[in-house]
């Protein structure tokens, strides 16, 4: 099935307040319910997004409406999607994928053979059975608190409810960061109820998974971020990035601390993030209970128009 069309308006705008003052913004962006919005019902949409009051005049200039996915704006809800739909957020993996530059890929082997089986079953039935090494942070992954501490819980310790079936929300981030600012901090998420929440980074990096250009200069979160996803309840943690910290400023994994030592889970390497709503779906990503172990891969999914 394919995603409803989505819009969202491009404007300069200026604004009074009955009691005086004022306020202007240049090259706003706004997801809109529908293309076909005049001036006066997306001001209205502009003043509570922002959540203004006694606000007098509201001037939009060089308006544009266009087609693009919402990025998650108050008082926009998005086209309720009718028909269930399942949308895969996993890295296939195989052998010699390359998931984290300098990690080893993953190796698979036969340990019985199709062939050889024909002499241990009856007549027709075969079998093959494979061995795959490979290191935990392979593909999508998820980090338990032990991947950081070593008296943190271990895959085996996770509880499924923080792991299935959470309230999924989607910050769309492709226009929020640069090469230069890198960071995604607490101030392009604080506009949202995240208590109970998966919060899943989209930051559109994962175009690059598998080529040399996924291990420079990807965005990750910052410790502000991080401490502001804390205080707001998150329960798990996604992004579409090589890590969800920056690994290029030596050894510092503040996001991976703060966030691990809080009992939130962490995934890396997701992908698709683009196709999932920034309300509404449904995220699941669990790992196998595995003592004595902190991070695994993992088939994460969102499930979108689930009609419960």
């Amino acid at each position: 099935m394919t995603r409803p069309a989505e819009y969202r308006a491009h404007f300069d705008f200026s604004l009074s307040f009955a009691n005086g003052g004022g306020l202007a913004g240049e090259g706003f962006r706004l997801d809109l319910p529908s293309a076909h919005l005049g001036d006066s019902e997306i001001a209205t949409l502009l003043v509570r997004h922002l959540g203004l009051a006694l606000v007098r005049d509201v001037e939009l200039r060089d308006l544009r409406i266009v087609e693009e996915p919402h990025r998650g704006s108050r008082g926009v809800e998005t086209a309720p999607t009718t028909e269930r739909r399942i949308i895969d957020l996993s890295h296939r993996i195989e052998a010699g994928l390359v998931t984290y530059p300098g990690l080893p890929a993953p190796v698979i082997t036969p340990h019985l053979t199709r062939e050889d089986s024909r002499n241990k079953y009856a007549e027709g039935t075969e079998f093959a059975m494979d061995i795959i090494t490979m290191i935990g942070n392979t593909g999508t992954y998820l980090d338990a608190p032990f991947h950081r501490y070593a008296d943190g819980g271990d895959l085996a310790a996770l509880e499924l409810e923080t792991l299935v079936d959470l309230p999924a929300e989607v910050f769309h981030l492709h226009d929020a960061w640069t090469p230069e600012r890198r960071g995604v901090d607490a101030t392009a998420l604080a506009d949202r109820d995240l208590a109970g929440a998966a919060v899943l980074l989209d930051t559109g990096w994962s175009r690059h998974f598998g080529t040399p250009a996924y291990g420079r200069g990807a965005p990750f979160l910052t410790e502000g971020g991080a401490r502001h996803l804390v205080e707001a309840g998150a329960v798990l943690v996604g992004i579409d990035s090589l890590n969800i910290d920056d690994t290029e400023n030596g050894g510092e994994r503040p996001a991976h601390s703060i966030l691990l030592a809080a009992g939130v889970h962490v995934v890396e390497h997701l992908t698709d993030l683009a196709e999932v709503p920034a309300r509404g779906a449904r995220f699941t990503a669990a790992p196998p209970a595995v003592r004595g172990f902190g991070t695994f891969p993992v088939r994460a999914l969102a499930v979108v128009g689930d009609d419960r």
